[in-house]
């Protein structure tokens, strides 16, 4: 990954790392770019409901309309109802302005190929070339041959019916409570659960960039949690800012994560006989207890790097259906070619009915391994894999661990930390263990 570049597409606190004068660069380095490689005009565009997002979408469809390029305004969409958006419009590629999960303040520009996949490391290392060395260079066309922002009509329409026809299932009887975090599944969420046919409880479904993620959403459950239980309902799902990723929360309140999800869905394609080569794809994040549920069910896990990039590439390159991260971030690639929050949660659903059992049924004894996370501060996320007494120390809680455990040592792609995780039987050990990693991390880094 370059300077701009991290696993999820340029990132960073909007009108101060991503200004709009670096939102109109990538419009024209990535129109540039991505024009080479499809013959066509059109890049669709969506974004999330932060309040920066009206400004880094005009910046960026001005850098794109300068090379001569159609932009293909979706409004506030759902990452995946982007990657849908480009693929049907025949687009020649897709870009989204969303910070997924992240605070107010950040907000993100990624791309998608004409294909509605994440681009590969090579095209988005040209892209920031072209930023970095200058796009001023680039094409500049005038008159007739100045591109267009055209808007897409009934785009929230188009998504929610192919949701339907593809994964939909009759939700009659059914009661789902529903967080989309004041995010871009705020309209489209709702209508897709309701007009399936189930009573929803609505939370958090305004469009308000001011309160996007904020105590609400996929990494904050409590409030679904608990109105889960207190009016009976079946399931709750929380979807993160750009609705790319679903936690679910079982009948009795209880959390049912990513990787619980990947469990139920793989046992489901196992059973259809549509899990080809028996393999699932997640992170070196995911939770030993899933390692462990697919080995009995004859599942093989192939581990990635974090980030949903690699699980896709590794899908790819083997042939995989299925993947995904811990955070609720699943790709079925049966359904599209990004992680889609919606769509993991109506074949869960579909899964509830097809087998008439409750999700924490299908859950099951689905075990748990205890997993530590700390973040340890940094001056510098270079030069720790090279440090003498850091690696001692890693070798040494390592050979502790043996086969009982996990430890990872990895930085962060946002943030100046070093992130531990340690993953065992016995928590007590484990926190020991973390304590005394982080302590020569931050003598040695900090």
């Amino acid at each position: 990954m370059g300077e701009l570049f991290g696993t999820d597409g340029v990132r960073g606190i909007a009108n101060i790392m991503l200004t709009p004068e670096l939102a109109f660069k990538l419009g024209r380095a990535g129109a540039s770019c991505l024009k080479e490689k499809v013959d066509g005009k059109g890049i669709v565009v969506g974004r999330d409901t932060r309040i920066s997002g009206d400004m880094l979408e005009a910046a960026l469809s001005s850098g794109i309309c300068s090379i001569g390029m159609n932009v293909y305004k979706a409004g506030i969409m759902p990452t995946p109802g982007v990657a849908f958006l480009t693929r049907t419009l025949g687009a020649v590629a897709g870009a989204v302005i969303s910070a997924s999960h992240n605070p107010i303040n950040d907000n993100g520009i990624k791309f998608f190929s004409s294909r509605g996949f994440k681009l590969p490391d090579e095209l988005e290392e040209r892209i920031e070339e072209l930023v970095v060395t200058g796009e001023n260079n680039l094409p500049r066309p005038t008159g007739k041959e100045i591109g267009r922002i055209i808007e897409v009509r009934n785009a929230q329409d188009k998504y929610i019916d192919y949701i339907k026809e593809n994964t939909g299932v009759d939700l009659n009887g059914m009661k789902i409570v529903l967080d989309c975090a004041y995010g871009a599944a705020y309209s489209i969420a709702p209508r897709v659960f309701s007009e399936l046919g189930a009573e929803v409880i609505v939370l958090h479904a305004e469009p308000d960039g001011s309160k996007i993620n904020v105590n609400c959403g996929s990494t904050n459950t409590r409030i679904v949690q608990n109105t889960v239980v207190a009016i009976g309902a079946d399931i709750g799902l929380a979807f993160d800012g750009d609705a790319d990723r679903v936690i679910a929360v079982d009948e009795t309140g209880k959390i049912v994560d990513g990787d619980k999800m990947l469990a139920i869905l793989a046992r489901d394609l196992l059973l259809k006989r549509k899990l080809h080569d028996n393999i699932v794809v997640a992170t070196v994040m995911s939770n030993l207890g899933l390692e462990k549920a697919l080995e009995e069910m004859g599942i093989r896990l192939i581990r990635t790097k974090v980030g949903d990039r690699y699980v896709l590439e590794e899908m790819l390159s083997r042939g995989a259906l299925l993947g995904g991260e811990q955070s609720g971030h699943i790709i079925f690639l049966e359904y599209n070619t990004t992680g889609d929050g919606i769509i993991t949660a109506t074949s869960i659903l579909r899964i509830m009915r097809e087998r008439e059992k409750t999700l924490s049924e299908l859950v099951g004894n689905f075990k748990e391994f205890p997993q530590l996370l700390v973040n340890v501060p940094v001056s510098s996320k270079n030069g720790w894999e090279e440090d003498g007494e850091i690696k001692k120390v890693i070798n040494e809680l390592e050979a502790i661990l043996k086969d009982r455990g996990r430890l990872l040592v990895r930085p962060s792609g946002t943030e100046p930390v070093l992130r531990i995780m340690a993953e065992g039987m016995d928590e007590n050990e484990l926190q020991i263990l973390v304590d005394r990693l982080a302590k020569i991390i931050k003598t040695r880094m900090g």
